[in-house]
């Protein structure tokens, strides 16, 4: 986040930006998203009227102007309905708080935008993927340097695992500590969005690969340290960039495209999970998805994967 995303003048819009932080724990790109949106507007309204937003008497005829304004600036549908998400959000906090009656951007028609279906992996590309850090290790090994820390390849190669064996958010794998994880029964007690506790199982092949790693360390973590460390010495947790950095390393070696998201194990694992006949409800109970029609677009993927396989077997296709 940047110095003006931090430092604001508004305090409606610090108030909030403390709101996702703590109430809702709210992720670092959303954070960092919504706040930059609200600066945006604030710009923009303070250029146009040379004052400040008066967000409580703001009225329809202002968001459609910025709206109008958006438009000009060629920004794609995708970014126009990104800061009104903020803006809308915003709205409901400051009715909720009594700063606001209403919201002047209800009834506004925003330009559609066509969702985009998630990607996801097959089952032999995830496979090639989890088994990059250790197939890596050991060329590593064989070349004889003796200077390289092997040890961050098995915490890779368990990170992997967990990630596709769980469905786990970036966010969620990195405030992962040891005392979440059930040994005995295979469970990972997970905090997600708006600080909600789920539980979900931990395959075996993850489970072996966390233990795996952990033998590697000069002491095992505590309880209350996290399963992962980006820095041993000094005990410190894994954060959602290195994770993303390091899975583009391992798709790139793994020959899968590098431009994939680390988000796709996350929608593998709900695909391949509804390709095997798990219902919709359960698949959204893993996630953790407040709304069964934010999981309901993963229908859509392996219906769209069926249709593909009737085509191409057939005989009357």
């Amino acid at each position: 986040m940047n110095e003006s995303d931090h430092q604001n003048d508004d305090k409606y819009i610090s108030d909030f930006s403390q709101h996702l932080a703590i109430d809702k724990n709210a992720s670092e790109y959303t954070l960092r998203n919504y706040i930059h949106s609200l600066n945006e507007f604030t710009q923009w309204y303070k250029t146009v009227n040379s004052t400040q937003p008066d967000w409580s008497h703001l009225t329809n005829d202002d968001f459609r102007a910025y709206l109008r304004y958006l438009s000009r600036e060629n920004l794609s549908k995708a970014a126009i309905q990104l800061r009104f998400s903020a803006l809308r959000t915003f709205y409901k906090f400051l009715i909720r708080r009594g700063f606001a009656q209403s919201s002047p951007i209800s009834g506004l028609s925003l330009p559609k935008t066509r969702r985009q279906l998630p990607k996801f992996l097959t089952i032999p590309q995830v496979l090639e993927l989890l088994n990059a850090p250790l197939k890596e290790l050991e060329s590593v090994k064989s070349s004889g340097n003796s200077d390289i820390d092997f040890t961050a390849y098995y915490r890779d190669a368990a990170i992997l695992e967990t990630l596709y064996s769980c469905g786990l958010r970036i966010s969620e794998l990195c405030e992962l500590k040891v005392e979440d994880i059930d040994f005995n029964e295979q469970t990972v007690s997970v905090r997600g969005k708006g600080k909600k506790e789920r539980l979900v199982p931990i395959g075996k092949p993850a489970i072996s690969a966390i233990l795996n790693y952990w033998k590697q360390l000069q002491a095992k973590p505590l309880p209350d340290e996290p399963v992962f460390f980006s820095n041993v010495k000094k005990r410190e947790p894994m954060y959602p960039r290195l994770v993303q950095l390091k899975i583009k390393r391992y798709l790139a070696l793994a020959g899968l495209d590098p431009s994939i998201t680390p988000h796709t194990l996350r929608h593998s694992f709900a695909t391949h999970l509804l390709d095997a006949g798990a219902d919709l409800r359960s698949v959204q109970e893993l996630l953790g998805h407040a709304h069964l029609v934010t999981t309901q677009i993963y229908t859509h993927i392996t219906t769209e994967h069926l249709k593909r396989i009737y085509d191409k077997t057939h005989p009357r296709a």
